[in-house]
């Protein structure tokens, strides 16, 4: 009995000295620490989530405190409202910055991207890019074992099995970044949140050429650059045979979103804009637009027409005789075609003039005879009747060398 009371004497004695050389020792090797750390720390959502850069929410509230410029430091759980709360608290000027959220870039669902073979190994994202590509012939897209998932501390994605791809949940997600860091395909990403959760992105992250991506994938991204001519604040770039959007530059005009030709360019939360004002469109109309001056010329025609038969009824408006001299301008032109018939007729004359030199008397008398004159006015006949006083000069030069022929 005595031997345990003094083993609990005994020990009782050392726990208080013991208690006493630590108490001094505190005091003495004790670090002063800033009392506004705790109050920081309390200000601070408490997640530990590391998406400041520190090991948790501790490590913030310290740096801080203890920076002058607070530029850098930014918790993405809090967000703005919660840096403002701090500086105002500290003295200090808080920067501020835009809300983020998570983003999967990948749109190669189980339709769009067939499987090429099957994984049988470990069920982890990082396990299975540390042996080959994948199960698709995509090498940069979703592996789909979700680690992003596990990662996720907020329960802000979850993984669709329709579509095999991660989706986020923009209500839920801090832009923590722990989603981001999990992924060895680098396919999620931070992007500016847009209000009532609008985005436009490129949903590919393969850097192929274009025939390899669309074996691989019907919904990947071929560099085509049709996005880039139509974008007009210049948000859009091609590199590596991949196309990005710039969430600071980006407008949400949509108009990429229908130029795209494989769909890779995703809108979410609106409506794509009306697909009358495609490029392939513009350039209908001025196609059929030169054809009506085209046809301009030939309703222009008639009108010439038109204009020129009014010109022909006003000559028949002028005195009559200038209609006469017209006409007897043909019997005039067939005059001297009348001489290319007359070589026949002049052979005889030629030989007339050399036979009978001394008959020329007696033909004097018989110059006037009907019958000459019937083969005149032949011609005339044909022609109109004003054409008459014209007609009757050369009738009565044809006789003349028909004379001879009767004489002979």
């Amino acid at each position: 009995m005595q031997v345990l009371l003094f083993t609990i004497l005994t020990l009782c004695a050392l726990g208080i000295l013991s208690a006493v050389i630590l108490y001094f020792v505190a005091r003495k090797f004790r670090v002063e620490e800033d009392p506004r750390i705790d109050e920081v720390e309390k200000m601070l959502p408490g997640a530990n989530c590391g998406g400041c850069g520190f090991a948790g929410c501790r490590g913030m509230a310290d740096a801080l405190v203890k920076r002058d410029d607070i530029s850098d430091l930014f918790c993405p759980v809090g967000g703005g409202d919660c840096m403002k709360a701090i500086a105002s608290y500290l003295g200090k000027a808080a920067a501020e910055k835009q809300p983020e959220v998570a983003t999967v870039r990948c749109g190669g669902t189980c339709a769009k991207r067939p499987r090429t073979n099957a994984y049988n190994g470990a069920k982890s994202c990082a396990v299975a890019a540390s042996l080959y590509v994948g199960e698709t012939g995509c090498a940069y897209g979703c592996l789909g074992y979700g680690d992003c998932v596990a990662a996720c501390a907020f329960d802000a994605i979850r993984m669709n099995p329709e579509t095999g791809l991660p989706e986020v949940d923009p209500d839920k997600c801090t832009a923590c970044g722990a989603c981001v860091k999990a992924c060895p395909k680098k396919v999620i990403e931070l992007r500016k949140k847009w209000p009532k959760n609008r985005a436009v992105y490129v949903s590919c992250v393969s850097k192929d050429k274009g025939a390899v991506v669309m074996k691989a994938c019907k919904a990947g991204c071929i560099g085509c650059g049709k996005c880039v001519k139509v974008c007009a604040f210049g948000a859009i770039t091609v590199e590596n045979n991949l196309a990005y959007i710039d969430p600071q530059k980006c407008k949400l005009c949509r108009k990429c979103v229908n130029e795209c030709p494989t769909g890779a360019i995703r809108l979410v939360g609106m409506d794509p804009l009306p697909k009358e004002p495609k490029a392939p469109a513009a350039p209908a109309a001025p196609k059929t637009a030169p054809a009506a001056p085209k046809a301009a010329p030939a309703a222009e025609k008639p009108a010439a027409e038109k204009k020129e038969a009014p010109k022909a009824a006003e000559k028949p408006a002028a005195p009559k005789a200038p209609k006469a001299a017209p006409a007897a301008e043909k019997p005039a032109a067939e005059k001297k075609e009348a001489p290319k018939a007359a070589p026949a007729v002049e052979k005889p004359a030629a030989e007339k003039k050399e036979a009978p030199k001394a008959a020329a008397k007696p033909a004097a008398p018989k110059a006037p005879k009907a019958k000459a004159t019937p083969a005149a006015e032949k011609p005339a006949a044909e022609k109109p009747a004003a054409e008459k006083p014209t007609a009757e000069k050369p009738a009565v030069e044809k006789p003349a060398a028909a004379k001879p022929s009767k004489e002979s």
